[in-house]
């Protein structure tokens, strides 16, 4: 379908129209930020991540519209290939970075203070009403919640004009690097895994260790598979899919469990396995590579008794009121 047909189809809901909307602004952003890194003299690789950002960006933003053309998957595969290679050979660096001064900072920290948190209040906010009140759904609400989040700053201080949020993206961009399309990709892992029929898999092999029945022993091994495979995927949204078809199905609901219990369960005591995992990069590692931490797994190892305890208790709850 092409640029036009999409938007003027009055049978496509307003709610994924405003959506492609919000891709194309991300694209857009990726795309300046390769166009800024390719012509910056001081990075040391800058056609490569310049490459690297561009090819991104156009998959991000006209994705839809690429695949719609004649041969489009094979365009689209052929730009992620071309787009990896500078990923896989390190060749994706920050140039230039325009960081706010330590007096700057201070400064704005004393004239602000705790008002700071609330464009990211606004974000969470934006995202639940948006999902509970109307038909747009969670991810128009955050991208809703994002405008109100820089009108606000604007508000606050006439020294955050558009330019100012433009840069600080590139900067966010450029410094995390590769890393900020690995939770895009350990999604898309989930439902190659599904597709591909590892949950009856894992069903074959775990019919063997659980005894027929047994509700109690199927809960401990749906949750610590759960968590395990979280560990592995790096996303508990991508393994409950999985895991449910293999073990929560046929092992715990076929018994008589609470669907609703067990599933909220599921997918809480999956992102236990979240804070255990260097996989889940947009919360482990991202954080050591914005915050330039010495210690790599520093975010893991601080998590790890509080995500053992919530294990454990999530299990007695789901035996318990299941």
């Amino acid at each position: 379908m092409s640029f036009v047909s999409f938007f003027a189809d009055a049978e496509i809901a307003l709610g994924v129209k405003l959506l492609e909307v919000v891709y194309m602004i991300m694209g857009l952003l990726a795309i300046y930020t390769g166009v800024k890194n390719a012509c910056d003299k001081e990075n040391s690789s800058r056609i490569p991540t310049g490459i690297f950002w561009i090819i991104l960006g156009i998959i991000i933003g006209f994705g839809r519209f690429i695949n719609g053309m004649e041969n489009g998957p094979v365009i689209t595969g052929v730009l992620i290939f071309i787009m990896v290679i500078p990923a896989v050979l390190q060749k994706v660096k920050p140039g230039k970075i325009d960081k706010p001064t330590a007096e700057q900072s201070q400064r704005l920290l004393e004239k602000n203070g705790m008002k700071v948190f609330i464009p990211a209040l606004s974000i969470g906010l934006s995202a639940i009403i948006f999902a509970l009140f109307t038909d747009l759904g969670a991810i128009v609400g955050v991208a809703v919640g994002v405008l109100i989040g820089v009108a606000f700053l604007m508000i606050l201080s006439k020294e955050n004009k558009p330019v100012v949020f433009l840069k600080d993206t590139e900067r966010l961009l450029s410094t995390v690097g590769p890393l900020s399309i690995l939770p895009m990709l350990l999604a898309s892992l989930g439902a190659i895994f599904t597709a591909a029929g590892v949950g009856e898999v894992i069903a074959s092999y775990v019919e063997k260790i659980i005894p027929s029945g047994n509700l109690t022993i199927g809960i401990i091994v749906y949750c610590l598979g759960m968590v395990f495979f979280t560990m592995i995927m790096g996303n508990a949204y991508a393994a409950i899919t999985v895991m449910t078809v293999g073990i929560g199905g046929p092992f715990v609901l076929a018994l008589g469990a609470d669907p609703t219990v067990v599933g909220m369960l599921a997918l809480t005591v999956g992102f236990c396995g979240t804070l255990l995992t260097p996989m889940a990069a947009n919360f482990n590692i991202v954080p050591v590579a914005m915050l330039d931490m010495k210690k790599r797994f520093g975010v893991i190892k601080n998590q790890m008794v509080i995500a053992v305890l919530m294990i454990i208790v999530q299990i007695a709850y789901m035996l318990l009121f299941s």
